[in-house]
């Protein structure tokens, strides 16, 4: 069974989801943002008018020497979909962990036609993490 959502209550989910939501059109190598959602705005701390249009790369300021961004390089290579933690920047240039989740969309005649993705800041998560990691390691260092 095919359920039609309308658009208006498609796009208020949307914007009311906690995690950013992204749209891009792939124009040559380039994803270009075509929508953002109120969560990607608050988490990077851009409007919406200063980054539509653009490709998403400027998240990665100049730290894009990382495997999750060879991961999403291949994935994009490839069509495929695909979930990664990498570094991105703020506005302000604060560093957050991202979660990235990347889907491809096909249209009916099954070309790609955009990019929904999905981030969720796991900053607390992994700064958990690695403060567990150092603790084990002066543990066992101690032993």
């Amino acid at each position: 069974m095919t359920r039609t959502i309308d658009a208006e209550l498609l796009a208020l989910a949307v914007d009311a989801s906690n995690d950013g939501v992204v749209i891009a059109e792939r124009e040559g190598h380039d994803n270009i943002l075509i929508y953002v959602n109120r969560a990607f705005e608050e988490l990077t701390g851009y409007r919406s008018e200063e980054i539509l249009y653009r490709d998403c790369r400027f998240l990665q300021n100049d730290d894009n020497d990382q495997d999750a961004v060879r991961e999403i390089r291949a994935a994009l290579d490839e069509d495929r979909p695909c979930r990664v933690t990498l570094r991105n920047y703020r506005k302000d240039g604060s560093l957050f962990w991202n979660e990235l989740s990347l889907t491809p969309i096909f249209n009916d005649e099954d070309r790609l036609t955009y990019y929904i993705g999905i981030q969720k800041d796991i900053t607390a998560r992994v700064e958990a993490e690695e403060r567990a990691e150092r603790a084990e390691r002066q543990l066992a260092g101690s032993g």
